[in-house]
């Protein structure tokens, strides 16, 4: 997968890191048997076991993200985890092996690896068949991966060049160019608002790469997590191997803690797009806050819940002025930000971010009726079915609860939590986190939206 490719799903991912994201166990299923320990070099491990089909997931969050990229060199991250897989050093009785080589060994076998990097962390996946010889294969060629990769110059040479391409045809597309705005306009110089460009990535070469990888990529800043067809003994073995080889680990740099905006902020970035792109946020929660379950209730009723939403009903059904809208919260090690999305007609633009900051504004002082409330715990908790009915959905909310120092009852507990929500809770902790004075607003298109938005 090229690494183009791979950015954009990592984007992907964090867009979906919402409050929607983790869901719970309904009250007709058992509890969820989640395992924990740490392998003897430090890696922390969650594994449940899950017999249904002869397969095994995992998935290896390392605390290696793009928040950690150098000044001047942003790409570092995305292009640390994209070189893993394109060659291996010899180590031990175990032959170097190229890019070509280690494609072949997961396809000879039918599994699928992947490795991308997002803002928090790099996600190493894999998925196989539990057979003796296909299991040892698949964990065998992925710990060599991660243990002795070589960072063929050739090779990121090329990868270098595919990410520069993807960056610059990305930026060609309104939806990128608003999203890119917004997140430097939220975060400023936090390593959150900063992404990739052609001259950053122009500027990493092998030693930034082997760099990052010495000090990132260590043990301790991993955490594994296991849903399959194993016992706990193959767990423990397969944890170990994965994990026993990885460097020590270096110095990173302290973040810098997320600010908020000092006031409202509008930006007009004039584009030939047909449509106006206008998205609003600012940073919100982090994902530890105890306001999470009141958010993510709040937001279903406000704008996460499709056509039940206040904010589809205000902007679409009423007005007429766009196909969607929604908002979402993406919690972050760090505040994560909260954002409102939609596009609409040109000369309509002005009416439709009016209308938007008004429901806002509303809901962040009243909040929602008793009975918005009871139909979106209902939705939330009645849906969770389909949130958790494979091992990969699985495997993703498990690897969330290591990475980010949940409680292993996290999943069992999550039905209850929602239910528990009340309208103050809601209410109270919008306001705790939200403040239209201070959120910014971007529109690719035309230009003047937000001041005539003012007036009107």
């Amino acid at each position: 997968m090229s690494i183009a490719v791979r950015i954009a799903s990592a984007g992907a991912l964090y867009m979906g890191l919402a409050l929607t994201v983790f869901c719970g166990v309904s009250n007709a299923r058992a509890a969820l048997p989640i395992q924990a320990w740490h392998t003897a070099s430090g890696a922390k491990v969650l594994f449940v076991q899950s017999d249904a089909i002869p397969m095994l997931d995992v998935r290896i969050e390392f605390d290696a993200g793009s928040r950690f990229d150098p000044t001047g060199k942003a790409g570092l991250a995305a292009l640390t985890a994209d070189m893993l897989d394109t060659g291996t050093e010899a180590a031990g009785t175990q032959a170097a092996l190229s890019e070509s080589q280690i494609a072949d060994r997961f396809a000879d076998i039918g599994a699928q690896q992947s490795i991308l990097a997002g803002r928090d962390y790099a996600t190493v996946s894999l998925r196989t068949l539990v057979t003796a010889g296909a299991l040892r294969r698949a964990t065998d060629t992925l710990a060599q991966c991660l243990q002795h990769p070589s960072f063929p110059e050739a090779v990121l040479t090329r990868e270098k060049g595919r990410l520069i391409a993807g960056i610059q045809e990305a930026d060609t597309k309104p939806e990128v160019v608003a999203q890119k705005a917004l997140w430097r306009s939220m975060y400023a110089a936090h390593p959150y608002g900063i992404t990739a460009s052609p001259r950053s990535v122009a500027a990493i070469d092998r030693k930034d790469i082997v760099g990052f990888y010495r000090n990132a990529y260590s043990a301790r800043r991993a955490v594994i997590a296991m849903v399959g067809a194993i016992t706990r003994d193959q767990a423990e073995q397969i944890a170990a191997q994965l994990s026993a080889g990885l460097p020590p680990g270096g110095v990173l740099p302290d973040l810098p803690p997320v600010s908020p905006l000092p006031g409202a902020l509008s930006i007009d970035l004039p584009h030939p797009a047909e449509q106006a792109h206008i998205l609003i946020g600012q940073p919100a929660i982090a994902r530890n806050d105890p306001d999470y379950f009141p958010l993510l209730v709040g937001n279903y009723i406000l704008g996460g819940g499709g056509f039940v939403s206040r904010l589809t009903q205000e902007v679409r059904e009423q007005r007429g002025l766009t196909y969607g809208v929604t908002s979402q919260f993406m919690p972050l090690r760090q505040a994560g930000p909260f954002v409102i999305g939609l596009q609409t007609r040109r000369d309509r633009a002005a009416q439709a971010l009016r209308v938007v900051r008004a429901t806002l504004d509303r809901f962040i002082q009243e909040g929602p009726s008793a009975a918005e409330l009871q139909a979106a715990k209902d939705n939330l908790v009645n849906g969770f079915a389909l949130r958790i009915d494979s091992n990969r959905k699985l495997i993703a909310n498990v690897a969330a609860i290591g990475f980010y120092d949940l409680p292993l009852d996290y999943l069992d507990t999550w039905t209850q939590r929602v239910k528990q929500v009340t309208l103050a809770d809601i209410r109270q902790a919008f306001a705790r986190h939200l403040d239209p004075a201070r959120m910014a607003t971007v529109v690719v298109g035309p230009t003047n939206v937000a001041a005539a938005a003012k007036s009107q």
